[in-house]
């Protein structure tokens, strides 16, 4: 494995830096300004999206992109150094069309869609001119179980009757949200993995109801996770996507790509936070000593080094082994990823905000908001626990198909 990157990796990270320091860097007061104002989509990204997309800088995360769809097509290894620079300012990834959860729901009709599905939705996200939500956690179950979700898709005719209640929907509030894509049960007496199915809801459709967007860590998100009711909402079969049945293989099919782009996100953020600590470390006195004097300092600025490079290097495997063996071959390396880079993203900008002190929590550095949303990732896309379980299972079924190791038996004397 050889993780350097390629010539082609290093223009596009080179051309993005630029970017991001000529059109994205000072907009960020801009962006605090109008959404704290209210004003919301701001008023600025339509144009950078423009810019982005002149730039070649668009959906760069689609390895597969065919002829006739815009964007750069990258392996997941050589858009993973892209996304950790995106990672640094988190509202950043929407001027490359980069964003989540359109990114996962633009990878599943990519793979998946008809040709009529692909048309009226695809094209329109892959061109930046609308956003999408995916719709699968419930608040009445534990969704990171996919056989527990209980909304019912009952087909009616040449329709689905969908019945259910959703919630933490990132996006849904959007108001260039026009789609969604939702998980339900289309077979209750089916195998439990075969019970689900992935139905596609404009969302206008009569009986979708957005009930409230509730914050996180109080912290109000205008994009939305919200929760949603859906009440007798009807739409055509041909709405479905993929196959009746599927829709466990294809939210394990979204989730694998999708996880490197949060991981590494979450390393960029890190690396925002070790960079603010530093900085602070080195200009800021406290009992006659710079920080940087201090050994404890100094310590969260070593342990910070060393976690954010380990967890780079894991990442970076997984995305490896996801372009050369598929991601259910990665799927215990994805799992791994997905503990321990939120763990690095909330524990590296804990360390920079306790070195701020009283500053570190207020809206002047941007190390809460970094906070507030690598908490949230701890859960989002399945909770430590479940991953956690899922690779000690792995780790366990290796082990008894190899040999029983003899190290611990000492021969008789």
């Amino acid at each position: 494995m050889d993780f350097s990157y390629s010539a082609r990796t290093e223009e596009m990270r080179q051309k993005l830096l630029t970017f991001m320091d000529a059109h994205v860097h000072p907009r960020i007061r801009q962006h605090h300004e109008e959404i704290h104002a209210g004003k919301f989509p701001v008023s600025f990204m339509e144009d950078l999206k423009a810019l982005a997309k002149e730039e070649g800088l668009w959906n760069m995360f689609l390895p597969h992109l065919k002829d006739g769809e815009p964007g750069t097509p990258l392996s997941n290894l050589e858009y993973a150094p892209l996304a950790e620079i995106m990672g640094r300012v988190p509202w950043s990834a929407e001027v490359f069309n980069c964003n989540a959860p359109d990114t996962g729901n633009m990878e599943l009709l990519h793979m998946f869609a008809t040709p009529d599905q692909r048309a009226q939705w695809l094209m329109p996200l892959l061109n930046g001119e609308i956003r999408s939500a995916f719709a699968m956690t419930e608040p009445d179950v534990a969704s990171s179980d996919a056989t527990n979700i209980t909304t019912m898709m009952r087909r009616e005719g040449d329709e689905y009757v969908i019945n259910g209640r959703k919630w933490f929907i990132s996006n849904a509030c959007h108001p260039n949200t026009t789609v969604f894509i939702v998980m339900g049960k289309t077979d209750v007496n089916a195998d439990p993995h075969k019970q689900q199915s992935m139905i596609i809801v404009p969302k206008d459709t009569p009986g979708l109801e957005i009930v409230r967007n509730p914050t996180v860590l109080n912290h109000h998100a205008p994009e939305g996770h919200a929760e949603i009711l859906f009440t007798n909402v009807r739409v055509p079969v041909s709405n479905l996507l993929g196959e009746e049945g599927s829709g466990f293989a294809l939210a394990q099919a979204r989730l694998g790509p999708g996880r490197i782009h949060h991981c590494m996100r979450s390393i960029g953020a890190a690396e925002l936070a070790l960079e603010l600590m530093v900085e602070r470390a080195q200009e800021r006195k406290t009992f006659g000593k710079y920080l940087a004097d201090q050994g404890v300092v100094r310590e969260w600025i070593a342990r910070s080094r060393i976690e954010i490079e380990q967890v780079r290097l894991l990442v970076l495997k997984a995305a490896w082994m996801i372009d050369n063996v598929g991601a259910k071959a990665a799927r215990k390396e994805i799992s791994m990823i997905k503990v321990v880079a939120p763990t690095l993203h909330t524990t590296v900008v804990d360390r920079a905000i306790q070195l701020f002190g009283a500053m570190g929590l207020t809206p002047d550095t941007p190390l809460a908001d970094h906070y507030t949303w690598g908490r949230a990732l701890r859960f989002a896309d399945g909770p430590d626990e479940v991953h956690l379980q899922s690779i000690a299972k792995l780790e366990l079924r290796e082990s008894n198909m190899g040999n029983s190791a003899t190290y611990l038996t000492s021969p008789k004397r």
